[in-house]
């Protein structure tokens, strides 16, 4: 039997959309009421095929919080045309995150353009994106959380790699939503950022600016996959310590909801109850006694 600070941290567990990648949002939320989950992580694609009102019909009659809706970023274009339509994309995030009631929207910064080769000048980009995006955010009432990705994406994905370059960038703004909360925060994902030998730090830092907006959980599992984004495990199958890590996160005085997201074809390739059920037991014994 679980004690009562077990169950409470495992009241926290949320299911993000890409863990059961081929689930529309209405059996991604049938799942989680069926299992007791009380959080779902949306994704723009899953609820634009289903409809953003009904989507959020939904899940708010079904009694479900949203933790988080990913995603947006994707916003290190120096071409004119490609950055203006990147930004009026965010936007359209940003608007969909205020309908949901998501507390965070999640940015992924984006790769290096063709031929480029400046990682500082697209990480100063993506700032500048952010930049732009600040009004829109605040006036819609809407977190931004910068998710740095692990080196391994630099070239193609995310130019922020650390939590360390996710905060410079954050702490550039200073400006709050009406709650209190800065409009532009970080995520602090496992499989991201297990690595980094300045983590705990880092985490710190995060938790004394009040700017961890979400942290997800998911293992690092080798070999990796020949698509090494598919490359993620259910927690205890990889090397990430969770215990350290939950421990640093819950230090820095992070209170929200926990996000499970991975990403793997074999796992994807599995009955989604399953996965739920594997998911909601790791949780059990390999982060929620820690938080």
């Amino acid at each position: 039997m679980s004690t009562p600070d077990e169950a409470k941290g495992q009241a926290r567990l949320s299911i993000n959309e890409a863990t059961v990648k081929y689930a529309t949002v209405p059996q991604v939320v049938q799942l989680c009421r069926d299992a007791g989950i009380e959080s779902v992580g949306l994704w723009r694609e899953n609820v634009a095929d289903f409809g953003l009102e009904a989507s959020a019909k939904l899940v708010s009659e079904a009694g479900l919080r949203v933790s988080s809706l990913c995603r947006g970023g994707f916003f290190t274009a120096v071409d004119p045309d490609a950055r203006a339509e990147a930004l009026a994309s965010n936007r359209a995030a940003i608007d969909e995150a205020a309908a949901l009631g998501a507390p965070t929207l999640v940015l992924v910064a984006g790769g290096l353009a063709d031929g480029d080769k400046d990682l500082a000048a697209t990480r100063e980009r993506a700032r500048q994106a952010i930049a732009d995006l600040v009004p829109y955010a605040q006036a819609k009432g809407v977190n931004l959380s910068i998710e740095p990705m692990h080196p391994i994406f630099a070239a193609d994905r995310g130019v922020v790699s650390t939590l360390g370059q996710a905060l410079d960038i954050a702490e550039t703004f200073s400006e709050r939503l009406s709650d209190g909360r800065p409009v532009v925060s970080v995520v602090v994902d496992t499989y991201h950022v297990f690595w980094d030998p300045y983590l705990a730090e880092q985490i710190a830092r995060a938790g004394e600016l009040g700017m961890i907006a979400s942290y997800q959980v998911g293992d690092w599992q080798l070999p990796l996959a020949s698509d090494t984004l598919l490359s993620r495990g259910y927690m205890g199958d990889g090397a990430i310590d969770f215990e350290t890590i939950t421990r640093q996160v819950m230090d820095a005085g992070y209170t929200g909801d926990i996000e499970v997201e991975i990403f793997r074809q074999e796992i994807w390739d599995d009955e989604p109850a399953e996965v739920i059920a594997t998911v909601a037991d790791r949780f059990s014994r390999l982060v929620a006694p820690f938080c």
